[in-house]
């Protein structure tokens, strides 16, 4: 089964110069593990492909649930230098939260997702 990753999570982004930070918080603590081994700094590389120009750092903050990437290059020389429509970082989390993720059927879904 495959899966948005707004599902499991949400997000916060911002801009850092020319680049953008994007903090992914996962509702659950299996959801945390799961995105932990499936969004890598490589695949959010990947999923920025037109966009990030530069490498993609990954941090991880387990006490919070998130992941945390640096996406260097990837606002056109920033904010204000870049003749993009909106060279900002704040669309970058729900940019990320749009990455679709495959779900082993060896894993129950209803422990990824937020609590009703």
């Amino acid at each position: 089964m495959k899966l948005l990753l707004e599902s499991i999570a949400h997000a916060r982004s911002g801009d850092k110069g020319d680049g953008s930070n994007v903090g992914l918080i996962a509702y659950t603590e299996a959801g945390y593990r799961f995105i932990l081994e499936n969004v890598t700094a490589a695949r959010v590389k990947a999923h920025f492909g037109q966009i990030c120009m530069g490498a993609v750092d990954r941090y991880e903050v387990p006490n919070l649930k998130a992941l945390n990437f640096i996406l260097h290059d990837s606002l056109g020389g920033g904010g204000s230098e870049s003749v993009k429509t909106d060279a900002q970082g704040k669309t970058h989390g729900q940019a990320l939260l749009r990455m679709e993720l495959e779900v082993p059927d060896t894993l129950n879904l209803k422990d990824l997702l937020p609590s009703t």
